[in-house]
């Protein structure tokens, strides 16, 4: 049985919101069991959308990541980019908010502390700390279940745009439990409501849920793809192809310097519980060694409620380096308007990871240095919950 989103139980009480001058944070994924766009049918319920605010990739997906320069449609008018080429566009400017009152966020997140659609909802939260505007989210499911936690709490001094709210990489919370929770850590003085699901449960992954999956960026195509993503990622920050370029994005990887033979067997020393490797030759139309036919493996995932994507994304890191010390690379660009840190560490929340992989510590060791914060966060996120299960 198909649940049923914050957005469709919103637009069954919308009656209420048309005296509301209503900002909407949304893109492709904001749509009913219908495959409506949800601006267009609040419009045809009488309610005063005065502007939409779109995240990174833009309003309908089109823009690749880190794209500063977001080509908004002309099918809409007033669409607003919250992704620009700096810190402060990010945010958006004071004049954007005179003429509302009520902001709601109704976007698709994929469950993982990187992705940036809940970070520009938390960004927005404290723009309007102590304003006059109401917050809403229309909750939706998080794909990877709501039980679940994985990986480093967010250290001070490690703050990106991947990575804003203080949580683990796989935190196990809906966008509306997100942001309770940002709400409380940060101290915002906001009225937040958040229009609950009716049918989900915590247990559930997203093919459980019956709704139709609309990729919320353009490398995230397929359910699958988010299983990887939270280990997977951290490739954005190695001179390595997290598989951007192809048609199965996060869900490969590889270089001109992996033999994968050898990496393989060197996987089978880690015990990698729901996953299996197989060896795969790619050429990337785009991004990391673009048009060159490398070397690499596919992640196939066989057990979603056994599989650890982030300990599977540190595992292969640790391989590589051992194998290809002096050809692997953590890249040191700008990684989301940030280049105080690696992009690795920016994604992991800290340097201590990098470190001991450079060091060359067992990987026990190097997992055990994440499992109190774990444990910890998963003991109090449950002071967020809003569903059983």
């Amino acid at each position: 049985m198909m649940i049923q989103t914050g957005l469709e139980i919103f637009l069954n009480q919308s009656e209420n919101y048309k005296n509301r001058k209503i900002g909407l944070i949304v893109n492709q994924t904001s749509v009913t069991r219908y495959f409506q766009y949800s601006w267009h049918v609040m419009r045809k319920h009488g309610l005063q959308i005065r502007r939409i605010f779109s995240p990174e990739h833009g309003l309908f997906g089109t823009e690749q990541d880190q794209v500063a320069v977001v080509k908004q449609p002309d099918v809409e008018r007033n669409v607003v980019s919250l992704y620009g080429n700096s810190q402060e566009s990010l945010i958006p400017d004071e004049a954007l908010l005179n003429d509302i009152d009520l902001i709601i966020f109704d976007i698709q997140d994929v469950g993982s502390r990187y992705y940036t659609y809940v970070n520009t909802m938390a960004l927005f939260m404290k723009a309007i700390d102590k304003k006059n505007i109401e917050m809403m989210i229309l909750d939706r499911p998080n794909p990877l279940g709501g039980n679940s936690v994985e990986g480093p709490m967010l250290d001070k001094g490690f703050e990106s745009f991947v990575g804003i709210v203080p949580v683990p990489i796989r935190h196990g919370l809906t966008p509306g439990e997100l942001a309770l929770l940002y709400r409380d850590v940060e101290k915002i003085d906001i009225d937040l409501t958040v229009i609950k699901m009716d049918g989900w449960k915590r247990n559930m992954v997203y093919p459980e849920t019956g709704l139709p999956w609309i990729p919320p960026s353009p490398n995230m195509p397929t359910v699958e793809t988010t299983y990887v993503y939270p280990g997977m990622c951290l490739f954005e920050g190695l001179n390595v192809s997290e598989g951007r370029g192809t048609t199965t994005p996060f869900q490969l990887f590889g270089a001109p310097f992996i033999e994968p033979y050898s990496l393989i067997k060197f996987l089978e020393t880690i015990h990698l519980e729901g996953i299996i490797f197989r060896l795969q030759y790619f050429q990337p139309t785009f991004h990391k060694y673009k048009n060159k036919a490398i070397n690499g493996l596919f992640l196939h995932v066989t057990d979603i409620k056994r599989f650890k994507p982030f300990r599977t994304g540190v595992a292969l890191t640790k391989c590589l380096y051992e194998l290809y010390r002096k050809k692997l690379a953590f890249l040191k660009d700008t990684y989301e308007f940030n280049n105080t840190h690696p992009a690795f560490d920016l994604l992991t929340g800290n340097s201590h990871i990098r470190e001991m992989i450079l060091k060359g510590t067992a990987f026990d060791e190097i997992e055990n240095s994440w499992q109190n914060a774990e444990n910890t966060f998963a003991s109090k996120k449950k002071e967020y919950h809003l569903y059983e299960g």
